[in-house]
């Protein structure tokens, strides 16, 4: 309370909230602690560098987009892991391929491919494997020609299978079916013709 008797408390307030006037020796203090500061990192010049170090870091995590060559070609190496790899080819046995020449091994099953074209001839051939295998067979004979003469245009066709077929055989869609080859005897036909072993079915 005043002397008059009236609350002081808004003189008060008024006071209080003016504001405070900084002095010559204040602001003298302060720019003498600002120039002894020193900055703990040059941020504007390491700020890039560390943008383009975190970039490259998650493009390395990140898989690449759908499409994009590197995801294409890291597609194709999984499947290529993941796809079953086909057992090597394996040679008829000497005992086995000397049997069936002197008739004491069966050959369960034949195929003559005198006049196809090579499509028709393909799909002959793995038709005629899949039937041979599903019906149990073990050894199959092809018959392909020789193909030696000339002037006669089924001869040559017979000429192209001769060299066509074993290259079939390698393939990965017969290697289901195959698990090697051989030239057949010359009872058998020789060079114009094959003894085709097969794989047992699943």
């Amino acid at each position: 309370m005043s002397r008059a008797g009236a609350p002081a408390w808004p003189g008060l307030l008024s006071r209080m909230t003016r504001r405070r006037q900084v002095s010559e020796e204040e602001q003298a203090l302060w720019r003498s602690f600002a120039r002894s500061i020193k900055p703990l990192r040059r941020l504007r010049d390491t700020a890039p560098e560390r943008t383009a170090d975190a970039a490259a870091a998650a493009e390395r995590k990140s898989p690449a987009p759908v499409g994009t060559p590197g995801a294409l070609s890291r597609a194709k190496a999984s499947a290529e892991i993941l796809r079953p790899k086909s057992p090597p080819l394996a040679p008829l046995d000497r005992r086995l391929k000397q049997r069936v020449a002197r008739g004491r091994a069966p050959i369960d099953a034949r195929i003559d491919l005198h006049g196809y074209t090579q499509r028709q001839a393909h799909a002959a051939l793995l038709s005629f494997l899949q039937r041979a295998q599903r019906d149990g067979a073990r050894l199959a004979l092809v018959v392909t020609g020789k193909g030696t003469a000339r002037g006669d245009e089924h001869v040559a066709a017979r000429g192209v299978l001769k060299r066509q077929v074993p290259v079939w055989l390698a393939l990965p869609e017969f290697r289901a079916f195959v698990v090697g080859f051989e030239a057949a005897h010359v009872g058998h036909g020789g060079e114009g013709a094959l003894y085709v072993r097969l794989r047992r079915a699943r």
